[in-house]
C-alpha cells in the first residue's frame, strides 16, 4: 500500500464507456480512488452500490468516486447498469494502476494462495497528494467511512 503523503501514481485507464480518463484531469477535487477485485460479488456489490448511495453528499463535497477493477470494460458497462452505479469503474486489465498503487498481492483464498487486488481505498487530495490511505477495508462500511474522512 503506497504512504499517505507521496504523490498519486498517475494513470489513463478506460471507463465502462470506453472514455479514457486520467487522475491529472481531476486536480482541483478530492478523489476517492478505490480498488476492489471483482464486479458482481457479493462485498463489491456492496460498496460499489452504498458509494452510488451516498453519491449526492460526495458531490455536496465536490469529491469524485474512481473504482478501479481488473475487469473489462465490458464487464463494468453490465455492472454500473445493473446497480444503476452514477460513478466511474475503470477497467486495468493490463494491471498498471492496481500495480503502481501497490494493491495487487498474495490473497490466501481457502488455504490456497493466489494474487489478487486487496481491496484499497485512497483518498486523493486537490494536488493529487494521497491524503487517506485504507487497506483490507470494510466493503459495506468503506463508504460512510470515507464520506467522514472529508
Amino acid at each position: 500500500m503506497l504512504k499517505e503523503g507521496t504523490k498519486a501514481p498517475s494513470f489513463a485507464l478506460p471507463d465502462q464507456n470506453g472514455q479514457v480518463h486520467t487522475l491529472e484531469e481531476y486536480r482541483g477535487k478530492k478523489v476517492i480512488l478505490y480498488f476492489y477485485p471483482r464486479d458482481n460479488t457479493p462485498g463489491c456489490t456492496k460498496q460499489a452500490c452504498a458509494f452510488g448511495e451516498l453519491y449526492p453528499q460526495f458531490s455536496e463535497k465536490d469529491a469524485v468516486i474512481i473504482g478501479v477493477s481488473k475487469d473489462s470494460v465490458a464487464s463494468h458497462k453490465k455492472f454500473e447498469e445493473k446497480y444503476g452505479l452514477p460513478f466511474l469503474l475503470l477497467s486495468d486489465t493490463e494491471l498498471k494502476a492496481i500495480q503502481a498503487y501497490d494493491v495487487w498481492q498474495e490473497k490466501n483464498m481457502y488455504g490456497k494462495k493466489t494474487m489478487g487486488v486487496v481491496r484499497t481505498t485512497y483518498l486523493i487530495d486537490e494536488q493529487g497528494i494521497i491524503a487517506k490511505a485504507f487497506d483490507k477495508v470494510n466493503a459495506a462500511e468503506n463508504p460512510a467511512q470515507m464520506l467522514g474522512e472529508l
